[in-house]
């Protein structure tokens, strides 16, 4: 398969390399002086590189989606599928599809479910929009586990921005977490404690659900007790500031608050 891959970056050079590796013929582009992975022959345009495509990954920022897609349409072939694995909106994924579907290609908004440092080209993905199912036989051919989503373009940057409200934060408080412990001389005892608490399953969950507001009132206070500390020890606290305030709120307009 004729796969193009715009961006060349990190996670671009992990598939790049990944999907040459497993066959393919892949041609690479991006505007910096990124490196080239063995194998890629790299184009001197977005516009050149996606002509005679079957597959076009984009792993570009965000913020430069639009103008990539806008770039290329002209170049797009019937049936080619157009995959943006950026971490565009929602919104910004539908009004994509749109365009790349106009021209007769398939458009697949594609989440990365983790970092790729770790995974690489086998790290879970989800995927929604025509262009989904294709998307996940080529990338599970390099061992990453992709949930295809029912729905339009949108639906699986929506779940990731779902997952990164759980996941930024617990990363954040983790930090915090950590660096308080350093302070304190018990860094290991904390780490310890991190590993305990996130392996709980689904029964934690329901924990945290009901006992959070339940117990709302005095929780708030052993946080406001915990901000104070970690001042002492003067470690930065935002996070627990922030959950101080979290709980008082719920103290007092309770879960739907």
């Amino acid at each position: 398969m004729r796969i193009t891959v715009i961006g060349l970056g990190e996670a671009g050079n992990i598939y790049a390399t990944a999907l040459t590796g497993a066959g393919h013929e892949v041609t690479g582009f991006d505007p910096g002086p990124t490196a080239t992975p063995e194998g890629v022959r790299r184009a001197e345009s977005a516009h050149e590189a996606v002509v005679g495509a079957d597959m076009v990954l984009v792993l570009t920022s965000a913020s430069v989606a639009p103008a990539v897609a806008d770039s290329v349409l002209g170049a797009l072939a019937p049936d080619t599928v157009y995959a943006d694995l950026t971490s565009a909106t929602p919104d910004v994924m539908r009004s994509l599809g749109e365009k790349v579907q106009a021209t007769g290609a398939r458009f697949a908004d594609v989440a990365i479910l983790g970092p790729m440092t770790i995974g690489g080209a086998a790290t879970d993905l989800i995927a929604s929009g025509p262009g989904a199912p294709e998307v996940a036989r080529v990338c599970a051919s390099l061992g990453a586990d992709v949930e295809v989503l029912p729905g339009e373009p949108g639906e699986a940057t929506a779940r990731k921005l779902l997952r990164s409200s759980l996941m930024k934060p617990l990363a954040s408080v983790v930090c915090e977490a950590v660096v308080a412990g350093r302070a304190a001389g018990a860094e290991e005892w904390v780490r310890e404690q991190v590993a305990s608490q996130l392996t709980g399953g689904a029964e934690l969950v329901d924990r945290f659900l009901s006992g959070t507001v339940k117990h709302a009132s005095r929780r708030s206070e052993e946080v406001r007790a915990t901000a104070e500390f970690l001042d002492s020890l003067g470690v930065p606290n935002e996070m627990t500031t922030a959950s101080e305030q979290t709980l008082r709120r719920l103290a007092v307009n309770g879960e739907q608050g």
